[in-house]
């Protein structure tokens, strides 16, 4: 089975890896986005998935996009019974999701028809599901909407981040896209429409989202933190500076005598210092200041008292 795989972060990395150990397949192409320019120097930037090609000795490719009969032209020449789509990021045009005889298959981490669209991982964190997974869709014109093929569920503990999951549903992705691939190819396994009466649609994370709203419970800005994780992150601003929340926890003391906002002092040992909420209070375990390195709060009440009592 020749197969073209179009991804670009690192958590689509496990899944190239595991295309190129399936027996009787080959890949003949990795596409990933053109290389960015980054950091100060603005020096082009490879994908994870980029580097991992190369590193294999795979044809690597990096399009724009698929307009040009130039570019649909190079990707018909390589022939693929299937093209794998694991977080590339661009969208295909019909011509290109008609190609291959199998169709485009793309990995989406979350159980479809539920949490369509850009920030699915993030979304199952926001909402508190207990319940998440995995599934292998044929990809159509629409966001999210085609054919399911296969699911797998991931039973959600309470911790998790938004990359951290990500990299873990991704991983169980690539492992049931390589189990069902066989059967999709033989023609066992079949594909069946979404359920619209189900689905539900992610937005695009911004910054401002990570801004840390003191009138929600600590519950809520609790699991905040840790879909905002990366990024945007949960932050705040004290004595005239931002200040990142890196890892916080949920308290479910009353905390209706104090205002929101108000940082109080704790007799926990991991958690020393606090933030009010309208329920419950955030206790903070580890913080960074602007143009700071991140430190836990214990040293960071050494070097700054005053934040006991202050408000955010």
């Amino acid at each position: 089975m020749r197969l073209v795989f179009m991804g670009t972060p690192t958590f689509a990395v496990p899944v190239l890896e595991g295309m190129t150990c399936l027996d009787g397949s080959e890949i003949v192409g990795v596409y990933t986005p053109p290389d960015r320019p980054a950091g100060r120097g603005r020096i082009a930037q490879s994908s994870p998935v980029k580097n991992y090609a190369e590193e294999h000795g795979l044809p690597v490719f990096q399009p724009a996009n698929f307009r040009s009969d130039e570019t649909k032209a190079e990707l018909a020449a390589l022939q693929p019974d299937a093209i794998i789509v694991a977080a590339y990021g661009k969208l295909l045009p019909k011509p290109i999701l008609d190609l291959a005889p199998l169709g485009c298959l793309n990995i989406h981490p979350s159980l479809l028809p539920r949490h369509r669209g850009p920030s699915p991982v993030a979304t199952t964190i926001l909402d508190g599901d207990q319940v998440t997974g995995v599934t292998i869709m044929l990809l159509d014109e629409g966001m999210d909407t085609g054919p399911l093929i296969a699911q797998h569920e991931f039973f959600l503990k309470g911790s998790e981040t938004t990359d951290g999951l990500t990299m873990a549903l991704f991983e169980l992705g690539g492992n049931l896209l390589r189990e069902i691939l066989p059967q999709w190819q033989s023609g066992e396994l079949l594909s069946e429409p979404q359920d619209e009466s189900l689905a539900s649609v992610t937005r695009k994370l911004e910054r401002v989202d990570g801004s840390a709203d003191w009138s929600l419970s600590a519950d809520e800005l609790e699991r905040r933190a840790r879909a905002f994780t990366p990024w945007p992150g949960l932050f705040t601003n004290w004595n005239g500076s931002g200040l990142k929340l890196i890892s916080v926890a949920f308290v479910a003391s009353d905390s209706a005598e104090f205002e929101p906002g108000t940082v109080v002092a704790t007799d926990h040992p991991d958690l020393p210092a606090a933030v009010a909420t309208t329920k419950g209070f955030l206790g903070l375990k580890t913080v960074q200041l602007e143009g700071k390195r991140a430190v836990n709060v214990k040293n960071f009440l050494n070097g700054s008292p005053s934040f006991i009592g202050s408000q955010l």
